[in-house]
């Protein structure tokens, strides 16, 4: 692995003061959130305009939206924001699948709907989120990727406020966002549900922040909880087990994901008491410690493993554990699974790698959590081996590769058989009483089963509006789902026919272009320029940190691994025509002059698709925060 060190960070005025350039034109299929109207950047000169690149999949993007929200309030004369919808799946890309995201994620600015990635490509983004920000007079002057920059963006947009208005370039004035004329509805994008003893179900009605109680018609309501700001957005729910239940005095476990808490309900008292989290996402890597003083990073889905809690952290591509105690104090969080890169990679839990873990489901057995791994569509589970915990992937193939494709599955791990089937982001899964999985197949508007038996995936329901969750519910009429149909606001029976219905269709590969580069030797290098006020403070070592990995193996020859640094000299192989090339990066800047100075924490990971060309280039230059 050869390192090389660093050149000293440049000033904010210094990179400013290089050849400027001139911000290309918004183009895209329409605008929503602007009446209709279309916004064009010479209509908003005069004003600090902030594109944000994201996609609805893109937990990283979802987060974005929260810290971008200060922001806009702080300046709302003088700066506009605006959303660039750029999908990486094939749904993402669907009108409707479009407004429904804004609406479900109150998204209160105008959006760009941009299908093709027109504008995508002519700013050159190339990961989600991307932030870039364009000053009054319509030059870009910073591009930002990943999350965490809110204070740093307020702090840029604050001085190009100030710089324009002494040169008389700021113009104040209204937004261009209109809201949209939403219908009412009972539940707004639930979620997901868990069936009860009694045959009532319980629903986080996820846009209303609520948890509804429902009887067994599906319609009538019981109670519900919060809706008063105890929760934000909340997804998985956990029934516990009786005796755990009663030994620390709550039902049902609640993860709240834009909270960054796990909660919990009494059903007899109505209580609802916080177990984990403090309400901070995690910005750094963790090894766990007591639930309650552990920052978590947007919990997903819960299950029930032995003798712990098992969580889906969406946030951060990790599996974590909680053990309860009947002294809410006592109680402790650690990692189960997952390093944090985001991609398929089996094997040992602790070296092993996910990409937003957003369903469980135990088997019946207790001997594996069968896991809906959404980003890289894929079917995976997790079950103790001699060694420990290990991941296994038994549908999907990477981060950029989905379709609807039945057919068989992945060998064991260790074996070169790659499976014919596909699925589009999953979210939820279910054990059947056979022992079978139910996949909600989101982008796909499916209910897929999975049969391990066999070996092979079959298509059991279509045309459904982004089904996100389902139960098992058996009476003295037989057996069938509960399918929680998120973007249609509602919950629906489908039948568990005794043939699954068979759909071959091609296989298909995100639109996100492809970055060509030589073979041999190149140069990475990640930019990043601290905020104004603060600075990357080397007392005590470098701050930074760069992993490189890249996929599939042979295509990195050196280079990989991790090292302090943010730059590294790599060498790719001849030969291979085309993969992936992952990329983690960290970099920590303190407040300048000040006593007891707070520190920050940058961060993102790229799994940026190569395709390999002897006349590509020698160069892969990746934006952390370059202004």
């Amino acid at each position: 692995m050869t390192s090389v060190t660093p050149a000293a960070p440049e000033t904010t005025a210094t990179l400013r003061s290089r050849a400027r350039v001139r911000a290309p034109e918004l183009v895209g299929r329409r605008w929503l959130n602007t009446g209709g109207v279309d916004v064009t950047l010479a209509s908003l000169r005069g004003r600090v305009v902030v594109l944000d690149f994201w996609t609805f999949c893109c937990v990283n993007c979802l987060h974005v939206l929260e810290e971008l929200r200060p922001v806009e309030q702080r300046f709302p004369d003088e700066l506009v924001l605006i959303g660039v919808h750029s999908p990486k799946f094939e749904h993402e890309g669907e009108p409707a699948a479009v407004e429904a995201a804004v609406s479900r994620y109150a998204v209160h600015h105008p959006v760009l709907d941009d299908p093709d990635l027109v504008t995508w490509r002519a700013h050159t983004a190339r990961a989600w989120p991307t932030l870039v920000v364009i000053d009054p007079e319509g030059y870009v002057v910073a591009s930002l990727s990943g999350e965490g920059h809110g204070p740093g963006l307020a702090g840029l947009v604050g001085e190009l406020v100030e710089e324009h208005r002494a040169k008389a370039t700021l113009r104040r004035g209204d937004t261009p966002y209109v809201p949209p004329t939403l219908p009412a509805s009972r539940m707004s994008f639930p979620g997901k549900a868990v069936g009860l003893p009694d045959g009532s179900l319980v629903v986080s009605d996820t846009a209303h922040h609520q948890i509804v109680h429902l009887e067994a018609d599906l319609g009538t309501e019981r109670r519900r909880w919060g809706g008063d700001g105890t929760f934000d957005e909340p997804q998985g729910l956990l029934l516990l087990p009786a005796d755990v239940a009663a030994e620390i005095g709550l039902d049902l476990l609640v993860a709240d994901s834009v909270h960054h808490q796990i909660s919990g309900i009494s059903f007899a008292t109505n209580e609802i008491r916080v177990v984990a989290g403090t309400g901070r996402p995690l910005r750094a890597r963790s090894g766990g410690g007591l639930a309650l003083e552990q920052d978590i990073s947007t919990p997903w889905d819960l299950a029930w493993w032995g003798d712990r809690v098992v969580i889906a952290m969406a946030g951060v591509h990790q599996l974590w554990e909680l053990r309860l105690d009947a002294d809410p104090a006592a109680a402790t969080l650690g990692i189960l699974a997952g390093t944090t890169q985001e991609g398929i990679r089996d094997g040992v839990a602790a070296t092993a790698w996910l990409a937003q873990p957003s369903g469980l489901a135990t088997s019946a057995d207790g001997s594996c959590i069968w896991i809906a791994d959404s980003e890289t569509s894929a079917l995976r589970s997790i079950s103790l081996g001699a060694g420990g915990p290990e991941l296994s992937t038994h549908v999907g193939t990477g981060l950029f590769d989905f379709g609807h494709r039945d057919g068989s599955g992945h060998g064991p791990v260790g074996s070169e058989q790659v499976g014919e089937a596909l699925l589009q982001h999953p979210l939820g899964v279910t054990v059947l009483p056979d022992g079978s999985v139910a996949v909600s197949d989101t982008y796909n508007g499916a209910i897929r089963r999975y049969d391990p038996v066999t070996n092979s995936v079959t298509t059991l329901a279509t045309g459904l509006a982004e089904p996100s969750d389902a139960v098992v519910e058996t009476d003295v009429e037989g057996t069938r789902l509960v399918v929680v149909e998120s973007a249609a606001h509602r919950l629906v029976r489908v039948a568990l026919p005794a043939e699954a219905q068979l759909v071959g269709g091609p296989a298909r590969r995100t639109l996100r272009p492809a970055t060509d580069l030589a073979p041999g030797v190149v140069d990475l290098v990640v930019a990043f320029t601290p905020p104004t006020g603060q600075h990357l403070d080397d007392r005590y070592g470098d701050p930074t940190r760069l992993v490189v990995s890249a996929s599939p193996e042979g295509l990195l020859l050196e280079g990989d691994g991790s090292a302090a640094g943010l730059t590294r000299r790599l060498r790719l192989a001849r030969g291979i025509p085309a993969g992936t090339l992952h990329v983690s990066v960290q970099a920590a800047a303190c407040d300048d002059e000040v006593e007891h100075a707070a520190c920050h924490l940058f961060q993102q990971d790229w799994g940026i698709p190569l395709r390999l060309v002897d006349d590509g280039p020698h160069e892969l230059t990746l934006e952390l925060r370059g202004v």
